[in-house]
């Protein structure tokens, strides 16, 4: 879907917590076959937090984004959280990152936008709106997403996925003479895939205070055949309203950015006659990072220098929702 933002990326951060976890540590934990996991999943490592919050791994991320585009944290006019799982239930975790920025008292906009994994796809639109309006005119997206709390040991495909990680961006609006810009966006929500992926406590209908709470509620649950049946069902349509031509080829986009979901996933992107070169991967060392794996494998093109400035890219994937979203953009 043709929308023409004038969006530019002028800074870029991540943070990784310094614990490696190997695949072979959680093969021993949950007593499976040496190798499995990597054969499974595709993941080699991940990072787990030890002490961290979502909240400080966000602004750590979001001072290097801020160091590369010259600006000082109270620059801002926006700041948007843009997370698969919250520190806390209230307040909203923006305001935390504001706070760990040292801008608690600056009056700084701070709010979520939240669609799981696809959050930063979204914020990113979203962003494009907010300064192609003048609303605002530098915001900074920050993912940070600690899953490594909430796995679920019955579940040991999902439990052995998913990596701690956040990454950040700063945008403001392109010049005229500039070519950055999100050109297309598009994006769906299935509600009858809402059960495959979940964690059903913290909120209202499952709340930990009501006597029948079940602890099993609050750890994380998927259906990952289901999501690929579903997912399998609706890409092809989906690649064709984002961008014509895309279920077939890359056309003239010089680089995919995946949600890093599972190794299946990613090998489903080839049906699509995508070259494998022009696919980028960070799966294999940090794992699922929920929000955070958009931007942070983008981060990563970037910093390789395999994704350089007037380049065309797409940032594609799937989230809990049942939800598919994209944005072809020059960085």
């Amino acid at each position: 879907m043709d929308v023409n933002l004038p969006l530019k990326i002028i800074g870029l951060g991540r943070y990784l917590p310094s614990r490696v976890v190997l695949s072979s540590e959680l093969e021993s934990l949950y007593a499976l076959p040496a190798g499995w996991v990597e054969r499974r999943n595709g993941v080699r490592e991940r990072r787990w937090v030890t002490t961290e919050t979502a909240s400080f791994m966000a602004a750590e991320a979001a001072r290097e984004a801020l160091d590369e585009a010259g600006l000082r944290p109270d620059q801002l006019s926006l700041i948007i959280n843009a997370s698969g799982t919250a520190e806390q239930a209230i307040p909203d975790t923006g305001a935390l990152i504001q706070r760990q920025l040292g801008l608690g008292r600056s009056g700084i906009p701070a709010m979520s936008v939240h669609t799981t994994c696809l959050s930063c796809i979204t914020a990113l639109e979203v962003a494009a709106t907010f300064l192609t309006t003048g609303r605002y005119t530098t915001i900074l997206i920050v993912s940070s997403d600690i899953s490594s709390c909430g796995i679920n040991p019955k579940e040991p495909e999902s439990a052995t996925l998913v990596g701690d990680a956040a990454a950040a961006l700063v945008v403001t609006r392109s010049g005229q003479d500039e070519r950055s810009a999100i050109h297309y966006a598009h994006f769906k929500t299935y509600g009858d895939g809402a059960s495959f992926t979940s964690i059903r406590g913290g909120g209202s209908a499952r709340h930990p205070a009501k006597a029948d709470h079940n602890p099993y509620d609050d750890l994380f649950r998927m259906d990952g055949p289901a999501v690929l049946r579903m997912v399998r069902s609706l890409d092809e349509a989906f690649l064709e309203e984002l961008y014509a031509g895309l279920s077939t080829s890359l056309a003239d986009i010089d680089l995919v950015v995946p949600h890093q979901s599972s190794k299946v996933g990613l090998l489903l992107l080839q049906r699509y006659g995508w070259p494998e070169a022009k696919i980028m991967h960070t799966l294999e060392w940090l794992g699922n990072c929920v929000a955070a794996s958009i931007p942070a494998t983008l981060y990563q093109a970037v910093r390789d220098g395999t994704l350089q400035r007037g380049q065309k890219f797409l940032l594609v994937g799937t989230g809990a929702g049942l939800s598919i979203g994209g944005l072809v953009m020059t960085y």
